[in-house]
């Protein structure tokens, strides 16, 4: 066995022996019921709040990124390990988050890759069209080219969601039908927030949306949209001097309105394009993570608000 595999196993011993066999507590990001029928362990905010969803009253789910943390860099503490290896299902997304894969090979079937229900199938270039420097540093979060932000496509989202419900309903046969229910009910929210951003986004001015990384790949082609990131796959990487120039150029020639900012990184890049450009700022969230300053208080909400925010951007009627 590898030295790296090795690793989380002999740590994830240790932990046991030093907490016992208690439940888990909820650890960072979650929260866990002791009456409820399954624990579930989750590696980000979209996939917790869809098992949250699913479940409702009879699981207790942890989320292993912590609340405002950005989860591309995600590295677990070995008391997270083991609330992810011990929960009766590791909801996680393959090859987004290192340290959840390596933690989810560990928990064996209990791990649920959610990817194939994700049909992550859109390649998107690490650098969508601009160089970007020190990429070498962010190694360790490539994504392969494979945009992994299925859930800003509400319909990818919903086949995610189904999935859950049908795992949830095996794991647990006795709330089988509730589980079910749950599924079909967030579901059909999810329809009708597609149906109207179908509406609301079917006739904009300007169908470039400019980005602070490279996540709204599903998004863009959903509703219609062309994305250029300030950044690639990777979010908070610095443009090289000439891909900034390259940017603020096209901004100019094709007379973009608004770049759009997140809420989990820093938007300096943002301001300095606007600045040399004469656009607008405005935030547009990836739903990788809640904080004070998301506008709602869900993944709906957010969406929702969203939705205004590219309407009033790209000038759509």
């Amino acid at each position: 066995m590898p030295m790296r595999h090795r690793l989380p196993l002999a740590v994830s011993a240790l932990v046991l022996a030093l907490t016992g066999c208690g439940s888990a507590d909820g650890g960072e990001g979650g929260s866990a019921d002791g009456d409820a029928s399954l624990t579930i362990a989750t590696s980000f905010y979209p996939l917790q709040h869809a098992a949250e969803q699913v479940g409702g009253d009879h699981v207790a789910v942890t989320n292993l990124t912590k609340p405002g943390a950005e989860p591309h860099d995600l590295e677990l503490t070995p008391k997270q390990v083991l609330e992810a290896t011990r929960a009766d299902a590791l909801v996680y997304l393959k090859d987004f988050q290192p340290s959840v894969d390596d933690a989810a090979k560990e928990a064996g079937d209990s791990a649920m890759d959610v990817s194939p229900f994700a049909r992550l199938d859109i390649e998107t270039d690490e650098h969508e069209g601009h160089d970007h420097e020190d990429e070498g540093d962010h190694a360790g979060h490539d994504h392969g080219g494979t945009d992994p932000h299925f859930w800003l496509d509400p319909t990818r989202y919903a086949d995610v969601v189904e999935a859950l419900g049908e795992r949830f309903a095996e794991a647990d046969p006795d709330h089988a039908a509730d589980y079910r229910a749950n599924a079909e009910e967030f579901v059909g929210e999810l329809t009708a927030l597609d149906k109207d951003l179908k509406t609301g986004l079917d006739d904009c001015t300007s169908t470039d949306l400019v980005t602070g990384h490279s996540a709204f790949a599903y998004f863009a082609d959903r509703y219609g949209f062309h994305q250029e990131s300030v950044s690639g796959l990777t979010p908070g990487v610095e443009p090289s001097p000439t891909a900034l120039a390259d940017l603020v150029e096209h901004i100019e020639d094709e007379k973009i309105t608004t770049v759009y900012a997140e809420t989990l990184v820093p938007q300096d890049t943002a301001d300095t394009i606007a600045r040399e450009t004469g656009a607008e700022v405005a935030v547009l969230d990836p739903i990788e993570g809640l904080t004070d300053a998301s506008a709602g208080d869900d993944y709906v909400s957010v969406m929702r608000s969203n939705l205004e925010t590219v309407r009033e951007g790209q000038g759509c009627s």
